[in-house]
Formats: C-alpha cells, sequence, structure tokens
C-alpha cells in the first residue's frame, strides 16, 4: 500500500525533504493588478517581496483550480498510488480546499481531503508529519488521522509590522480591534484555529518578539518548531532570543511565501509548532 500526499504552495516547504518524501506541491496563483503569476513555476519569493514593495495596491490570491488538484491526484494513481491525501492551506482563509475536494469528487480512487486548520510552516508541519508516516507505510486511514492530530496539535503566532496588508485583503478576522491604533503597535496574532486572531499587542518590535518568546515557552514540551519571516532583517536575532528557551538546532526557518506574505506583509516574523502528543 502506497499513500501519496499532495498539499499546495501555501505550505512554504522547500528543500530536500519535499522530493525525498514525495510531496507534491500545486501552487496558488498571485496577482498583482493586471500580472498573474503561477507561486513557484512563474514567482520565487525573492521576486515576490520586491514587486510587493514595488506595488502602490495589495496583490491577490487565487486557489488552484480542480483541475490542477485533479492532475495531480491522477498522477498518483497512475503511478500506483493505492490512496492520495490532501492536506490544504485552512479552509477559513482559502477556497483551496473547495477546489481540492470538488477535484477529488472526479478522480476515480481513493482520495482523501485534510483541512490543516493551520498556514505557512505550521500547515507544512502536519504536511511533513502526513508523509513522513506515509513513507513508512502507513495506511490512508492513518495518514489521516495523523494529519488531523497534528493540526489540532498546532499553533501558529506572528509578529506583523504593519497591519495594512491584512486588512487590505479583507483576511483581518476577530482581529479587527486592532485597527484603531494601527499605526502606533506593533500587532501579534494567533492563527493556530485557522482563522487569524489577536493575540497581543506591543509598542516596539523589540517587545513584540520577546512576547514572542515568552508564548512559546508557556506550552512546553513542543515539536516540528518552525521560525517563518517575510524576509524579515532581524530573524537571526529572534532565532537567538528563542535560542534561550528551547533547541533551534533542528528547527525550519522558512521564508514566508507569496500566498500568506500577501496578507502577513513584508518583515512579518514568527513561528509554529505542536504541542506533544
Amino acid at each position: 500500500m502506497t499513500v501519496r500526499i499532495v498539499t499546495d504552495s501555501a505550505c512554504d516547504l522547500r528543500g530536500e525533504e519535499v522530493e525525498q518524501l514525495s510531496i507534491e506541491i500545486v501552487p496558488l496563483s498571485i496577482r498583482f493588478g493586471d500580472d498573474e503569476y503561477v507561486d513557484r513555476e512563474q514567482l520565487t519569493v525573492e521576486q515576490f517581496y520586491s514587486l510587493l514593495a514595488d506595488s502602490e495596491t495589495l496583490p491577490e490570491t487565487a486557489a488552484p483550480s480542480p483541475g490542477a488538484f485533479a492532475a495531480a491526484f491522477q498522477r498518483h494513481l497512475d503511478a500506483g498510488a493505492s490512496a492520495v491525501v490532501c492536506i490544504n492551506l485552512s479552509a477559513a482563509v482559502s477556497a483551496t480546499m473547495q477546489s481540492a475536494i470538488t477535484a477529488a469528487e472526479t478522480v476515480d480512487g481513493d482520495i482523501r481531503v485534510v483541512d490543516s486548520k493551520s498556514v505557512t510552516a505550521g500547515q507544512g508541519g502536519i504536511v511533513l508529519a502526513a508523509a513522513r508516516a506515509a513513507a513508512q507505510g502507513a495506511s490512508a486511514d492513518e495518514v489521516v488521522a495523523i494529519a488531523e492530530s497534528a493540526a489540532e496539535r498546532t499553533h501558529v503566532f506572528g509578529a506583523l509590522d504593519t497591519l495594512e496588508n491584512l486588512q487590505k485583503g479583507g483576511r483581518i478576522g476577530n482581529a479587527q480591534a486592532l485597527l484603531g491604533s494601527m499605526l502606533s503597535i506593533k500587532p501579534i496574532i494567533d492563527i493556530s484555529s485557522g482563522e487569524v486572531e489577536e493575540a497581543g499587542k506591543q509598542r516596539t518590535r523589540k517587545k513584540s518578539l520577546a512576547w514572542l518568546r515568552d508564548k512559546l515557552h508557556e506550552f512546553g514540551e513542543i515539536e516540528e518548531l518552525a521560525i517563518m519571516h517575510g524576509q524579515a532583517p532581524d530573524i537571526e536575532d529572534f532565532v537567538a532570543m528563542l535560542s534561550e528557551i528551547t533547541d533551534v538546532d533542528t528547527a525550519r526557518v522558512e521564508v514566508i511565501g507569496p500566498v500568506v506574505g500577501t496578507h502577513g506583509g513584508p518583515r512579518v516574523i514568527g513561528f509554529s509548532f505542536m504541542v506533544k502528543a
């Protein structure tokens, strides 16, 4: 029995492990005005942040078409997979999961679609946990159970340098109360439920990063720590700060890609982790 894992490009997974675990990443699209780019294929992370800095309007993201997911599912089934588990960006903030569900209904095979209830490196950690289990011979039911357990234990926190992108993109969610003092604070958001929630607000960048460090410490034993940022110039300082309370040697450090970076904005910094079961 061979179970394959499919996800979308909001997972921000890169590197050798993606290839080693045969994870297929279906890209979303990013639109700057009249120009549309397929994430990863036509737009690198570096190009995205360069365009973002020069753009007067917020770029838009678009979910992959059901056909793109269906093609990915069919490729794995044709190659001998007994089942495909597709783990997607939180359904609360994107139509991506619905696109995958629609695709699954058109493909003749065992396709399971799972809501990661997460974004960026949080989603990526859930995908990795499922893919490792699949690589070790877990059944589709077991892989889905592992992914769902990981989703329930995953937390994502971020310190924004600006709320402008979230506000323009309509993804402000329950953090609406932060807008009144947007210019005078460094807001902290919690996306652990898959939706944007207000977690705190600090007057300076330094204090907001210290808040994140202290929040991580509150959770006790954790695993799958990933540190993520939107080309933040102080990322090394933040990693050093976290090293005071936890082992960062095995942590993934990822640049947030266009899908989430569009809404989080430049210089956003944060982390994802799982509470140990």
